[in-house]
C-alpha cells in the first residue's frame, strides 16, 4: 500500500508537469490548435490510467504500464472527439454563442438577452434554430451527457432569480429534447445569481451574467 501511494503521488506530479508543458499559456478557449486538446486528453488519461494500474500492479509495475496505455488511448479519443465537435459547432452556430473547449468538456454560452424576450421563458426563434443544430450535433456524438445551466444577474430578489434560472434552463433543455436528444442525457440546473462572470454593478456586466450554458461532458 505504501508503494502504491508513492506511485500515485509520483504520477500526480508528473501529470501536472506534462499538462503544463503541453499547454501554451497564450492560447485561450477556441484559440488552441486542432490537436492540442487531444494531446492533453491523452496525457491526462495516460497518467490517470497509469496511477490506477499502479495500485493493482505486481512488483514489476506491469499494471501501471497497461493502465497508462489504456488511459492514454481513451483520453486521446475523448480529446479528438471534442475537437471535432467544437469545430463543427463553430461553423454552424450564431456568432453570439461562445464556445470553450477545456479539454474534458465543451461549454456553449448563450446570452439570455438573445435567448428570451423580457419576462419570457419562450426561446426566441433565431436561437431555437441554433439549439436544434446543437441537438443534431449531440446526436452525432452520442457518448456524452449535457448540463443546461441557467444564470441571472443580481437584480431583484434572489429567490425570483433562482426560479427564473431554473425555468429558462428547462426551456432550453426542452428545445434540445424537441430536437431529438433523449431526456436522460440532459440535466437542467438553475444557479440563479450565485455564479457571476462579471460585475453586477454595470449594465454590461449584468448582461454577461444573464446567460445559459450548455455543458457537453464525455461519458
Amino acid at each position: 500500500m505504501i508503494r502504491a501511494n508513492k506511485t500515485l503521488l509520483a504520477f500526480s506530479g508528473a501529470a501536472l508537469l506534462l499538462v503544463t508543458a503541453c499547454t501554451d499559456p497564450n492560447q485561450v478557449g477556441g484559440g488552441t490548435d486542432s490537436n492540442q486538446k487531444a494531446k492533453q486528453g491523452a496525457i491526462i488519461g495516460g497518467i490517470i490510467g497509469a496511477g490506477t494500474g499502479a495500485v493493482v500492479s505486481d512488483s514489476k509495475g506491469k499494471g501501471a504500464v497497461l493502465g497508462g496505455v489504456i488511459g492514454a488511448l481513451g483520453g486521446a479519443a475523448i480529446g479528438s472527439a471534442l475537437d471535432r465537435q467544437e469545430a463543427e459547432l463553430r461553423q454552424q452556430l450564431n456568432d453570439d454563442v461562445r464556445i470553450v473547449n477545456t479539454g474534458d468538456r465543451l461549454i456553449l454560452t448563450m446570452p439570455q438577452d438573445i435567448l428570451f424576450a423580457v419576462d419570457s421563458f419562450a426561446v426566441t426563434q433565431t436561437l431555437r434554430s441554433d439549439l436544434f443544430r446543437v441537438a443534431q450535433s449531440l446526436q452525432r456524438y452520442p457518448d456524452t451527457t449535457v448540463q443546461v445551466v441557467g444564470h441571472t444577474d443580481s437584480t431583484g430578489a434572489a429567490s425570483y432569480n433562482q426560479q427564473l434560472s431554473e425555468r429558462r434552463a428547462s426551456a432550453v433543455a426542452n428545445v434540445l429534447m424537441e430536437g431529438g436528444v433523449p431526456g436522460w442525457r440532459i440535466r437542467a440546473i438553475g444557479r440563479g445569481e450565485d455564479q457571476p462572470v462579471a460585475s453586477n454593478l454595470t449594465p454590461e456586466g449584468r448582461a454577461l451574467n444573464r446567460r445559459v450554458e450548455i455543458v457537453i461532458l464525455p461519458n
